[in-house]
């Protein structure tokens, strides 16, 4: 039996063998890769390309970062995107003070925004400048879509300051705590500082190697450290506006119905600034590998 259909992005009648249906298969008119639907007329599933290995580094990542990703906030297939990360702020910034609520609601939302983060690293990365499209779920999907991006964040965090931690572990008989590390001045204190650092500086490399690689098994040293000597600069600029992120957010205070109306905007404001330095980290870090991924041995 024959299963007749449209390419989904050039419209080209293609014709198949009933048992090839779920396969992957790639349209002989415009290259577009699909997977084969169970019946004739259904629309195929795109599957999105992969990342293409690059012999050369491509030239204009600091425009592409600082110029074109302000193209992102104007572009019209964005605005629901935008919209829902517009809503989410405010959802988190109004409930600070609803009691139990605030922890459940920073949860929920962290957990939605680390997803869109790793999305929008991996679109960034795949030559595609259009924001990630909203995915909630439902029931179990949702509670996968929180949860799923909290672990691989925390999991990548932990991964990278694991010798800091094992550091740590052994310098408790010390007196040394994590309060008071960069208060010491002896030799251990800066060992442990160092450490901290290097892991905090190489996390921008690893969590684009687990949105883009997809496996906690690239996670090596030797794979982190290859791209950044030939290009340190471009990557201590992704360092730079993750840093900024971070900062800008430990500044953001949250609603409180006893504070002027005026500090009110004023707080929101600033929570909704941080997304949008937020947006251009993540873009950065996807291009970082768009640009100069002919350095990284993955």
């Amino acid at each position: 039996m024959t299963i007749e259909f449209n390419c989904p992005k050039c419209g080209a009648l293609i014709a198949f063998d009933s048992k090839h249906a779920g396969k992957q298969a790639k349209c002989l008119a415009c290259g577009q890769k699909f997977l084969i639907p169970a019946e004739s007329f259904q629309k195929p599933k795109k599957v999105a390309p992969e990342p293409k290995p690059k012999e050369d580094p491509i030239p204009g990542f600091y425009h592409a970062v600082l110029v074109d990703s302000f193209k992102v906030f104007v572009h019209p297939q964005n605005v629901t995107t935008l919209v829902f990360v517009i809503a989410v702020v405010c959802f988190r910034f109004v409930l600070a003070n609803a009691c139990c609520l605030n922890y459940v609601a920073n949860f929920v939302i962290w957990g939605w925004l680390f997803g869109f983060y790793l999305n929008l690293i991996s679109r960034a990365a795949i030559d595609d400048d259009l924001l990630p499209e909203i995915e909630i779920g439902t029931s179990i999907t949702f509670v996968l879509y929180i949860l799923g991006p909290f672990f691989i964040f925390l999991y990548t965090l932990f991964l990278v300051e694991l010798p800091f931690i094992i550091g740590m572990s052994f310098a408790q008989d010390s007196g040394i705590t994590f309060t008071n590390l960069f208060f010491g001045s002896t030799g251990l204190h800066r060992l442990l500082q160092a450490l901290l650092l290097g892991g905090l500086f190489l996390f921008p490399a690893a969590i684009l190697t687990t949105a883009v690689g997809g496996t906690f098994a690239l996670l090596r040293p030797d794979y982190l450290l290859a791209p950044l000597p030939k290009a340190l600069f471009p990557y201590l600029t992704t360092v730079a506006l993750l840093t900024a992120v971070c900062l800008l957010e430990m500044q953001t205070t949250q609603y409180d119905p006893t504070v002027e109306p005026t500090v009110t905007i004023a707080r929101l404001a600033m929570n909704l600034f941080v997304q949008v330095v937020a947006i251009f980290a993540m873009r950065a870090i996807g291009l970082f590998y768009r640009h100069y991924g002919c350095y990284f041995k993955w």
